[in-house]
C-alpha cells in the first residue's frame, strides 16, 4: 500500500511540474481584442482527514490547482506560511467577515479538506473573495481508488475556474469577408460554438484549423460581449485564385505535359505550399529525363478581382549520364565485380535502349545496401559503406562509393542450443552456413527461416531462432550459434475464408492440407496456398496467423481475391500448320463456384475444322475424384488423304500420392477417310472408308509445377498405355512417355527440359492400325524448323510398267522407283528451352531453344536424331498463349528447308 501511496506522490509531483513548464510555454493569441486584467489567487494547502499518514496529499493537492490557475491565466499569489497557517486553524469564515485582512495583494484564497473513508475519497473546497463581505462559494467532487485521484482533481479545478475567471458563453459565431469559400465550409473546422464556454486557447486551435484550410492570406479574431454572451467574429482574407498558368523555358516538355502532373489547376485557390511541390514535381520530371540540374522557380502576377497569374520559370540545363561509378577503399574485389553489385550504372553504347547511364536516386540508395549485403556475404562482417557522392560535371555524373572493408572472417563453430526436437546433427545438417567458408549473411538468414520452417512443421508456430554470432578477431573466425525457444505447440482452433464471393468454400477447403483442430504444419500450409494458386481462380491469396483462445490455439485467416474464371475467346491468326484459322471458345473453370469445368471450343482453319465441348466434375461425389465427358466432330485434311471423325470419351482421375494422379478413360471415335492420294502408301489406301476405333488408356502422372501457364519450377510427368480393340475396327497397343522439368536459373530465366517416347503396335489379324494413330514430328510442337509432319517413315518401292510393246518381262519395261510417307511406330523427342521474361507483367517472354527427334519403324535409336536449334517470342495474351519461334534445321539434308518461322495460338508442350 506504500509503494501506491508513493506512486501517486510521485504522479502528483510530476504533474505539478509538467503544468508550471506548460503554462510558461503556451502562449496566449495576440489576435484577441479582449484584455482583461489577471486575477490574483491563493491556494492554501487542504486538510487531510484519513487514517493512513496521507498529509503530504494536503500541498500537492494545492499544488495542482495552483497550477491548473496559472495555466488559466492567473496569477498566484503565496502568503507567508504563518498566516497561511493562521487563516487555515481560525477558518475562512473571519476571513470573509472582514476580521482577517491579508498581508498579501490577493483577490480570492481557496482552501479545502481531503477526506477518505474507506477506498472513497471527497474533495471539499471553498473560495473566498477577500474583498467585501461575500459568503462563499462552495465546491465540492468525490471519486473511489486512490489511482482516480489526479482526474478528480482535475474536475475540482475546473469547477472553481469557471467561478473564478467568471467564464461567459459564446452567445454567436460570426464569419466574414470570406467570398468564394462557403460559410459553412469555414465553421466545420471551428471548434467554438453558441453555447460552449468561451475559452482563449480554443479560439487559439480555431485560428490555427482556419489557416490550414490553405485558402486564406490573413485571419483576425474579434470577440466582444453581449447581453446573451460573448459575440465571437472571425475575420478572413482570401487568398487569390489562379487565373492562368503559363511556363517559360521548357523544351524538353510541352506546356500540355508539364500541366498533366501539376496538383494546381486554373481557378484554384493559390497556395504556395502547392506551387512549392509543384516545382518539385516539375524538376523531378526533368530528372527522370537525366536533366539533372534542372532549376524551377516561379512569379506571380496580382491581377483585379482577387486573381493571380502564375508562372514557372525553367531552367532545363545540360542532359546529364553516369560516366564514371569509382569506389574508394576496395582492396579485395576488382571495381569489375563492384559494378555488377549495383543497379546504377555507366551510360553504355545502347543507353538509349537499356537505360544505362540514367540516374535513379531511389536505386542509388539501394546501391550502397547492395554493396554492404555483397561484403556482408562475403565474410567482410565489419564491412561499411557509405552514402554514395554524386558530383555533377559538364560532361557527365560521377558517382564515389567510399568502402571500408575490415577483415575477413571465416565461418568458424556451428551449434544449436535450447529447446532440440531432433538430434542436434539432423538439424546442422542441412544448415547453408555450415558449407560455407566464409561467413555468408544471406545464408545465415536462410538457415534461421529453414529451422524456424522445421519447427514449424512439427507443431511449433511460434518458435523463435536467435543466431549467436560471436566474432573471434585474433583467429579472424565467427561462431554462430542458434537460440531455439521453440515456446508451445499450436494447433488450429478456427479457419477463416474470406474475399470469397463467387468460390463456395468447401471447394477452397478441400484444396487445404490443414484442418481445424489438428496441429499446425507449416509445410502442410504453404502446399495449401501453392494448391490454391494452381486452381487459377484466385489473383493474390494472403495468409494471416492470429493468436487464438489460448497460447496454443492459432486462427488461420485467409482472404482470398478472386479473378475472372470465365473467357470468352475469339480470334483469327495464322500457322505454319493451319495458315489463316479462326478461333472460338467459351470457357468456365469454376462453374457456378463449385470448381466445375464447362467448355466450349471450335476451330476453323485451312486444313482443320473441330467443335468440342466438355464438362469435368473435379470432386465426383465429394471425394477427390475427378469426372471429365468430352464430345467432338473434327474434319481433318492430312496430305494424302481427308479425315472426318466424331465422338467422345468418359474420364476419371484421382490422387494416389501428392501431386500425382491416376487416370483411366474410355474413348470412342469413328472416322470417315477420305481423298486419298494416288502417290498415297499402300497401307494408307487400305484406310479408305469408316473406321471405328474404341479404345481404354490407363495413365500415371505426376504435376509439381509451380504454375499452370507460366511454371518457374517442378515438372509435369505422365506415362500413359492405350488398348484400342474393344469393338470397331482399329486395334493397337501404344504406350507414350512424356516429361517436362522447370527450374530457375539466374535473373529470373528459367530453364526447360522436354522429352517425350511413344511406340504403337498392331493388335495383328484383321485389326488396323491407322495411319492417324502413328507418329510424326515436325512444326512448333515438337521440332522447330521442320513444317509439320514433316519427319515421318519414307517407304521406297519399285513399280514396273509395261514399255512399247505392252508386255511385261521384256527388255523395254519402264522400271520406276516410288517413294511413300507414312508416320512410324516409335519416336522420341527431346526439347531444352531458355525463357526469358521481357515485360513478365504483360506475360511477354522471349526462348532460345535446341530440338532433337525422330520417328522410327523398329526401334529408336538415338544415335539418329534430327536437330534444330532457334529463338523466339510469346505472350499469354488474354486470348490465349500466342508464339512466334524461329527455328533452323541444324543437320540439313537434301531437299529439305533450312528452316523458318512459324506462329501459333494456343498452349506449347
Amino acid at each position: 500500500m506504500d509503494q501506491r501511496f508513493s506512486a501517486i506522490r510521485t504522479r502528483l509531483c510530476r504533474m505539478t511540474a509538467w503544468l508550471v513548464m506548460a503554462s510558461l510555454l503556451v502562449p496566449w493569441p495576440a489576435v484577441l481584442s479582449e484584455a482583461a486584467q489577471p486575477i490574483k489567487v491563493t491556494v492554501l494547502p487542504f486538510a487531510v482527514n484519513a487514517t493512513k499518514d496521507l498529509d503530504y496529499l494536503g500541498t500537492q493537492i494545492a499544488d495542482v490547482l495552483a497550477d491548473h490557475f496559472r495555466r488559466k491565466g492567473a496569477v498566484i499569489v503565496q502568503l507567508p506560511p504563518e498566516e497561511a497557517r493562521n487563516i487555515m486553524a481560525n477558518g475562512l469564515d473571519r476571513l470573509s467577515s472582514g476580521q482577517i485582512t491579508p498581508s498579501q495583494e490577493t483577490e480570492r484564497i481557496v482552501w479545502g479538506t481531503f477526506t477518505r473513508t474507506g477506498d472513497r475519497f471527497r474533495l471539499d473546497a471553498k473560495m473566498i473573495a477577500t474583498a467585501g463581505k461575500a459568503p462563499p462559494m462552495i465546491f465540492h467532487a468525490e471519486g473511489a481508488q486512490l489511482e482516480n485521484l489526479l482526474r478528480v482533481l482535475n474536475g475540482l479545478a475546473e469547477q472553481i475556474g469557471l467561478k473564478l475567471f467568471h467564464r461567459q458563453a459564446v452567445a454567436e459565431v460570426k464569419i466574414t469577408g470570406n467570398r468564394r469559400i462557403e460559410a459553412d465550409a469555414i465553421a466545420r473546422v471551428i471548434q467554438t460554438k453558441a453555447g460552449d464556454i468561451f475559452q482563449k486557447d480554443q479560439i487559439s486551435k480555431d485560428i490555427k484549423s482556419i489557416f490550414e484550410m490553405g485558402y486564406f492570406d490573413d485571419l483576425r479574431v474579434d470577440s466582444e460581449t453581449g447581453p446573451k454572451g460573448v459575440i465571437v467574429t472571425f475575420y478572413v482574407k482570401e487568398k487569390p485564385t489562379i487565373r492562368r498558368i503559363k511556363f517559360t523555358g521548357n523544351l524538353r516538355f510541352n506546356d500540355e505535359e508539364l500541366k498533366e502532373n501539376l496538383t494546381i489547376t486554373t481557378g484554384s485557390i493559390l497556395n504556395i505550399y502547392k506551387v512549392r511541390n509543384n516545382i518539385e514535381q516539375i524538376e523531378s520530371m526533368y530528372k527522370e529525363k537525366n536533366y539533372h540540374q534542372a532549376k524551377v522557380t516561379y512569379k506571380l502576377t496580382p491581377l483585379d478581382n482577387n486573381q493571380a497569374d502564375i508562372d514557372f520559370i525553367i531552367e532545363e540545363g545540360p542532359k546529364l549520364y553516369v560516366t564514371d561509378i569509382q569506389f574508394e577503399g576496395n582492396k579485395s574485389f576488382k571495381t569489375k565485380t563492384l559494378k555488377k553489385q549495383i543497379q546504377t550504372s555507366e551510360k553504355g553504347f545502347f543507353y538509349w535502349f537499356t537505360s544505362s547511364g540514367d540516374l535513379d536516386r531511389t536505386k542509388l540508395d539501394q546501391d550502397a545496401a547492395l554493396l554492404s549485403n555483397f561484403y556482408l556475404n562475403q565474410g567482410y562482417i565489419n564491412a561499411r559503406v557509405a552514402d554514395p557522392q554524386v558530383d555533377l560535371g559538364e560532361e557527365g555524373i560521377r558517382i564515389t562509393f567510399k568502402i571500408e572493408e575490415g577483415a575477413r572472417f571465416k565461418v568458424g563453430n556451428i551449434d544449436v542450443a535450447g529447446d532440440l526436437i531432433l538430434p542436434k546433427a539432423d538439424l546442422l545438417k542441412d544448415l547453408e552456413l555450415g558449407e560455407s567458408v566464409y561467413f555468408n549473411r544471406e545464408k545465415l538468414r536462410n538457415d534461421v527461416i529453414a529451422l524456424t520452417d522445421l519447427y514449424g512443421n512439427y507443431g511449433y508456430a511460434y518458435a523463435d531462432i536467435k543466431p549467436l554470432v560471436k566474432e573471434n578477431a585474433e583467429r579472424l573466425i565467427v561462431n554462430i550459434t542458434y537460440e531455439i525457444e521453440k515456446k508451445q505447440e499450436v494447433y488450429y482452433e478456427k479457419i477463416f475464408i474470406d474475399g470469397n464471393t463467387r468460390t463456395r468454400d468447401k471447394v477452397i477447403r478441400r484444396e487445404l492440407k490443414v484442418h481445424e483442430q489438428e496441429r499446425f504444419d507449416g509445410a502442410a500450409l504453404k502446399k495449401s496456398i501453392r494448391r490454391l494458386y494452381r486452381l487459377n481462380y484466385f489473383e493474390d491469396i494472403k495468409v494471416d496467423s492470429l493468436r487464438g483462445s489460448a497460447d496454443d490455439k492459432m486462427v488461420l485467416k485467409l482472404n482470398v481475391t478472386e479473378k475472372p474464371t470465365g473467357q470468352f475467346q475469339f480470334g483469327a491468326g495464322y500457322s505454319s500448320e493451319e495458315n489463316v484459322f479462326l478461333v472460338g471458345s467459351v470457357v468456365e473453370n469454376n462453374f457456378l463456384g463449385r470448381g466445375q469445368t464447362l467448355k466450349v471450343e471450335g476451330t476453323v482453319g485451312s486444313s482443320t475444322q473441330r467443335y468440342n465441348v466438355g464438362f469435368t466434375e473435379p470432386w465426383l461425389f465429394d471425394i477427390p475424384l475427378s469426372a471429365t465427358i468430352n464430345a467432338y466432330d473434327q474434319v481433318k485434311d492430312y496430305l494424302d488423304y481427308d479425315r472426318d471423325s466424331n465422338g467422345g470419351s468418359l474420364g476419371f482421375s484421382y490422387p494416389i500420392f501428392e501431386y500425382t494422379r491416376i487416370y483411366w478413360s474410355y474413348a470412342y471415335d469413328a472416322s470417315n477417310v477420305t481423298e486419298i492420294a494416288e502417290d498415297a502408301d499402300e497401307t494408307i489406301k487400305e484406310l479408305e472408308g469408316t473406321l471405328v476405333t474404341s479404345s481404354m488408356s490407363l495413365s500415371l502422372g505426376y504435376d509439381s509445377r509451380d504454375s499452370l501457364y507460366t511454371p518457374t519450377e517442378g515438372s509435369k510427368n505422365i506415362i500413359t498405355f492405350e488398348y484400342a480393340g474393344l469393338g470397331g475396327d482399329v486395334g493397337f497397343r501404344k504406350v507414350m512417355a512424356e516429361s517436362g522439368w522447370y527450374f530457375p536459373l539466374f535473373k529470373g530465366l528459367v530453364g526447360f527440359i522436354h522429352g517425350r517416347a511413344g511406340t504403337v503396335t498392331s493388335n495383328g489379324g484383321d485389326w488396323i492400325l491407322p495411319d492417324y494413330e502413328k507418329f510424326y514430328l515436325g512444326g512448333i510442337n515438337s521440332l522447330r524448323g521442320f513444317d509439320y509432319r514433316d519427319i515421318h517413315i519414307t517407304n521406297t518401292h519399285v513399280e514396273t510398267d509395261a514399255g512399247a510393246d505392252g508386255i511385261l518381262g521384256t527388255s523395254d519395261d519402264v522400271i520406276t522407283t516410288v517413294e511413300t510417307e507414312t508416320g512410324g511406330t516409335k519416336m522420341a523427342q527431346f526439347n531444352f528451352e531458355i525463357i526469358i521474361p521481357i515485360v513478365k507483367k504483360m506475360g511477354i517472354m522471349g526462348v532460345v531453344f535446341f530440338d532433337a527427334g525422330n520417328v522410327y519403324e523398329d526401334s529408336i535409336d538415338l544415335g539418329d536424331l534430327r536437330r534444330t536449334a532457334g529463338y523466339g517470342f510469346r505472350w499469354f495474351s488474354p486470348l490465349a498463349p500466342i508464339r512466334i519461334e524461329y527455328g533452323r534445321v541444324l543437320d540439313k539434308r537434301e531437299g529439305e528447308s533450312s528452316g523458318g518461322w512459324e506462329f501459333t495460338m494456343g498452349s506449347a508442350f
